[in-house]
């Protein structure tokens, strides 16, 4: 069974009722990131948090050598990006490019301090939202770690 976008995007903000959505994406802005396309560069400064709504981005970090790359991560709808390095304001730790055409909603580092500020209830709840999306990441990478020993 196929989801709707908006199935997608309360799945995002599980902890959200309807009613604080609308005021939470006052918020937000949508972006559509061509296949391809770069979100930023590893060593950018961080401006924003991506919740991915649709489609499907990879994680870069250069290695020792000049010019090479590894992949680090395949990142999908229902995830979010960019979260780590918002919350502690140093630049981006890897290069983020879409694999197909992606739809984001994205949440700039000013509007999330005022979010945090002007509401702060709603900011928990976004807050909770991004904890369990982010514990579930953490427990994927654990068991595929596992699986390699």
């Amino acid at each position: 069974m196929m989801t709707s976008p908006a199935d997608r995007i309360s799945d995002l903000f599980y902890y959200l009722a309807e009613d604080d959505m609308a005021q939470l994406m006052s918020y937000f802005r949508f972006r559509h990131l061509p296949k391809g396309e770069i979100l930023w560069r590893e060593g950018e400064p961080s401006e924003f948090i991506a919740f991915v709504v649709s489609g499907k981005l990879e994680a870069r970090k250069e290695t020792e050598f000049k010019g090479k790359q590894v992949i680090i991560g395949v990142i999908s709808d229902g995830s979010i990006v960019g979260d780590a390095a918002i919350l502690d304001r140093r630049p981006v730790g890897a290069t983020v490019l879409a694999m197909q055409d992606s739809a984001l909603l994205c949440i700039a580092a000013d509007d999330f301090d005022r979010l945090l500020e002007e509401q702060p209830i709603l900011g928990m709840k976004l807050l909770k939202s991004m904890m369990l999306i982010m514990s579930t990441r953490m427990r994927h990478m654990a068991g595929r770690l596992a699986a390699i020993f």
